[in-house]
């Protein structure tokens, strides 16, 4: 069954074209090293709860929107065999190719598919 990496990052508001040309190469390198999809998703109606909810999580203040991304891999085997490659190229090191987020804020993990309909 298929695996997916789910992540969630605060973006400055302002920032998003930047946001979405990051998001085109580092999806690109992932695809290359046999990602099925890459998904980013800008916050539309993303409400702030008072326990929990995405801009809690991610502290996310007034002037910036959540992003809600994913990766998909066909399988965990696939995705921790391409995972070193990806960390490891030159694309994913802040100094050539810096976030327009604060990655501190951000969360993210891989999941196994339980229901795919």
């Amino acid at each position: 069954m298929s695996y997916v990496d789910g992540v969630v990052c605060a973006v400055p508001t302002a920032g998003r074209d930047a946001y979405v040309e990051y998001a085109r190469r580092v999806g690109a390198l992932f695809k290359r090293h046999g990602a099925l999809a890459v998904v980013d998703c800008w916050g539309d109606d993303v409400p702030e709860g008072k326990l929990t909810s995405f801009p809690l999580a991610v502290k996310c203040e007034p002037h910036e929107t959540v992003v809600f991304s994913w990766v998909l891999w066909p399988s965990r085997e696939a995705r921790d065999a391409a995972w070193k490659a990806v960390m490891d190229d030159p694309l994913m090191n802040p100094q050539h190719n810096p976030m327009p987020f604060d990655g501190k804020r951000m969360i993210y993990g891989g999941f196994q598919t339980l229901v795919e309909t």
